[in-house]
């Protein structure tokens, strides 16, 4: 159905017989009585198009919603994608073939996914991850650009897959990056790519992360570490879906669903003028808070042994002892999900034997042995017993700091590099 003043019913409208309606009334009329596949708005004035969106947004539309605009009004498309816009067309002698092929792939997208896999096999007996994963479900059914928040290891990644594969982008790619582990050059370029010759050592091109995610969902993990300067560039990106790579002189077209992710809180870095109000409020679209492990007391049992049956070591354990379910289910988890499938990955390195995990298998942490001054200095040796006490400094140093991974390395004397290297092997990352 394409809405149009009467002075615009130009291009695509005028070359095919496909249902014109001139205002409102007819297109609500049309709309109640025949089936379309995409709504066009065609109008000779932008302002005039974003009201007819807002429109459609208020009337609950589900249809997908496409706008025809001349070449000097590209520059209003974050307006018109926040009025519910999403695909633009620019108007020229192609517009009809341009129209055509914006509505097969947004009719594509909407195609029933798969069955969701990754979904149901998230452990969610706790009321809380129970309410985390409703707000996926319905985040699944939009393109909607989702913001994770949570402590580090709280399984956000897990969650942004689910997020794609039961979405309308399943057929396509799922792409993620950790922002924070690159110096903001290097960023730049595996964002969003670089020419051959671009910098030093740049001997071929190579296509960015937005490119490679072309059809389907880019995961930005740790986005409230990146640089201010950084942060526009990336909000360019997201506002007009182009990017340019390093060195080229020319922008690239990119559909991309974004799902980020931050263990700080952004409203707090915005006050504090370490991110940007603009971006935040474009990542904000659709917030999902993880819970803490310590919250999901519930789901730990669960976990464990969801853990061990995927892993090809774990012999014969199967069951967690009563003593050891007590201590597993009071212990903090300052690492949260990635800590414990750490820990059971630790047992069932050293397991012995038997069909189930005891307290005297835990670690000494979980025993409530004291961190840095073990019982019995006999129960382990010097390595075990100084990594221990290194997982457990590194962890309240970035309690101390509220997660700021480039505060912390500088107070402990590290470079950030040797910092994360430090998280992984301890899964406090």
């Amino acid at each position: 159905l394409i809405l149009s003043d009467a002075a615009a019913t130009r291009s695509p409208a005028d070359r095919e017989p496909r249902s014109t309606a001139a205002d409102r009334e007819r297109a609500a009329s049309a709309l109640g009585s025949s089936g379309y596949r995409a709504i066009c708005l065609d109008h000779r004035e932008v302002e005039a198009t974003l009201a007819d969106a807002r429109w459609l947004r208020r009337r609950r539309n589900r249809l997908p919603v496409i706008a025809v605009v001349d070449t000097a009004e590209v520059a209003r498309a974050s307006e018109l994608f926040a009025c519910g816009v999403q695909e633009i067309v620019v108007r020229d002698a192609s517009t009809d073939a341009s129209l055509r092929a914006r509505v097969d792939e947004l009719f594509r997208r909407r195609e029933p996914a798969p069955p969701l896999q990754a979904a149901s096999s998230i452990v969610a007996r706790s009321p809380s991850m129970r309410a985390c994963l409703d707000l996926v479900r319905k985040a699944q059914a939009s393109d909607a650009t989702v913001l994770l928040l949570g402590e580090t290891g709280t399984g956000k990644e897990v969650i942004a897959r689910a997020l794609h594969e039961g979405g309308r982008r399943a057929r396509g790619p799922f792409v993620a990056i950790n922002c924070a582990a690159f110096p903001e050059t290097l960023l730049e370029s595996e964002l969003f790519g670089h020419d051959r010759g671009a910098f030093t050592g740049a001997s071929r091109a190579r296509p960015g992360h937005f490119v490679a995610a072309n059809s389907g969902t880019l995961f930005l993990d740790e986005i409230g570490e990146t640089s201010l300067g950084f942060q526009v560039k990336l909000l360019r990106a997201l506002q007009e879906g182009v990017v340019r790579a390093l060195g080229a002189s020319r922008e690239t077209p990119v559909d991309v669903r974004i799902v980020a992710a931050t263990n700080r809180d952004l409203a707090h870095e915005v006050d504090c003028s370490r991110f940007r109000r603009d971006l935040y409020f474009r990542l904000n679209v659709f917030p999902i808070a993880l819970p803490p492990l310590r919250s999901r007391t519930e789901d730990i049992v669960p976990l464990v042994l969801q853990f061990l049956a995927s892993s090809p070591d774990a012999a014969g354990l199967r069951q967690v002892a009563a003593d050891a379910r007590r201590l597993l289910e009071t212990y903090p988890w300052p690492g949260n999900v990635r800590e414990l499938e750490n820990e059971v990955a630790r047992i069932v390195t050293h397991a012995e034997g038997g069909s189930e995990i005891t307290a005297r298998m835990l670690s000494p942490q979980l025993r409530g042995v004291a961190p840095g001054l073990p019982r019995d200095v006999q129960s382990e040796t010097l390595r075990d017993a100084v990594a221990r006490f290194e997982s457990w400094y590194l962890s309240r140093s970035l309690e101390r700091n509220a997660n700021r991974r480039l505060v912390t390395a500088r107070e402990l004397g590290i470079t950030r590099e040797c910092l994360y290297k430090k998280l992984r092997r301890y899964g406090l990352q």
